[in-house]
């Protein structure tokens, strides 16, 4: 039993896989949502339609999901969690580390962000440096 058939799979193929594979163990499947039943005929060939409205649904979601993220691209927008460190503070963090007397410790507290965000920004630096 699940609430809906789109919990249960995430392609018709698959929902039609688990579905014989529990008609094979005798176990009947119900949907409460759509009211399918597929120990009967009829629910059967609803569950093999509404199966394949659910992907369509899906699909379409998916597809409206992309255009908006490309719309977003267009227009400048980027998605994701901002970047913890500009590129000035990562020309002062690396001007302040040139001299020998600040420690780790002052530039972060200096530039307000953790060991391992300063290390992850200079990172790239410091692989130019040994080559």
């Amino acid at each position: 039993m699940v609430w809906k058939l789109d919990r249960l799979g995430r392609s018709l193929k698959h929902l039609i896989e688990t579905i014989n594979a529990l008609h094979e163990k005798k176990v009947g499947f119900v949907s409460v949502q759509e009211s399918i039943d597929t120990t009967t005929s009829g629910g059967k060939l609803i569950f093999h339609v509404f199966g394949a409205l659910a992907e369509f649904e899906r699909e379409l979601i998916r597809e409206r999901t992309n255009a908006g993220l490309a719309s977003a691209r267009a227009r400048g927008r980027l998605g994701g969690r901002p970047k913890a460190m500009t590129q000035r503070q990562i020309q002062m963090a690396k001007t302040m580390l040139a001299d020998t007397n600040t420690t780790i410790k002052e530039v972060c507290q200096t530039l307000d962000v953790s060991k391992s965000t300063l290390y992850r920004y200079l990172k790239p630096f410091a692989a130019k440096q040994t080559k």
